[in-house]
């Protein structure tokens, strides 16, 4: 990724921060206690106890190691999506993964998601940013740097964490016979990623409520089993 593409989406994502499209996935409460819901932990209430990296954005940074291969067996080692929870595997096929400068690495179920990334790491220059090749044959989609693709914004696909797809084809070719029978538009990386920020308070309140709807659900159940 050249340096004029990082400065670029660097001052790309300020003036998004600056506007307020960024910071809107943050913990729900659940109607009982002070807490949130964690990926792939469910609901935790707060305790009081204060720890290292506590508050945003440093609480949603990356923790794991630095890791200087992160293609290398990339779906075991980041099977969920940190920000949502989500199943990097089953959701493989819109999946992206961001490389950034020292080495730490934020994996992500969406461009949704790794624009929450982005947000939360403002300071951190990407060295690198994939996303799944949707033309690719096979069962796991390759990961393709996002210099490279072509997206196909808005057609009749199955979005992740949006109601607006935003899938990316390592074949402009590809993108366009696709374009031709389900619709949308044709964007770069810098035009999806905006458009992923121009609709974060729509989504965001799409899932919220969707993730709402669930947890009432499962309360209800809970309170069957029990009485």
């Amino acid at each position: 990724m050249s340096e004029t593409s990082n400065k670029e989406r660097r001052n790309l994502l300020k003036l998004l921060s600056a506007a307020g499209l960024t910071g809107l996935a943050g913990g729900a409460l659940a109607g009982q206690g002070v807490g949130a819901m964690v990926p792939g932990r469910g609901w935790v209430e707060a305790t009081g106890a204060s720890c290292d990296g506590d508050g945003t954005p440093l609480q949603f940074i990356p923790k794991r190691a630095a890791d200087a291969t992160p293609l290398e067996n990339e779906l075991e080692k980041y099977a969920k999506c940190p920000y949502c929870g989500m199943d990097r595997t089953k959701w493989q096929h819109s999946r992206h993964l961001v490389h950034y400068d020292d080495d730490l690495v934020d994996a992500t179920c969406s461009i949704h998601c790794l624009a929450i990334s982005l947000s939360l790491n403002i300071d951190r220059g990407p060295k690198a940013i994939y996303a799944a090749d949707f033309g690719a044959d096979g069962e796991i989609k390759p990961l393709v740097n996002v210099d490279e693709v072509s997206y196909l914004i808005g057609a009749k696909l199955k979005g992740t964490m949006t109601t607006r797809s935003k899938m990316a084809f390592a074949s402009a070719d590809q993108a366009k016979a696709i374009q031709a029978e389900k619709g949308g538009t044709l964007a770069n990386f810098d035009e999806a990623l905006s458009e992923a920020y121009a609709g974060m308070a729509k989504d965001t309140m799409m899932v919220r409520k969707k993730r709402a709807e669930r947890r009432r659900k499962m309360m209800q159940k809970m309170k069957q089993q029990k009485g």
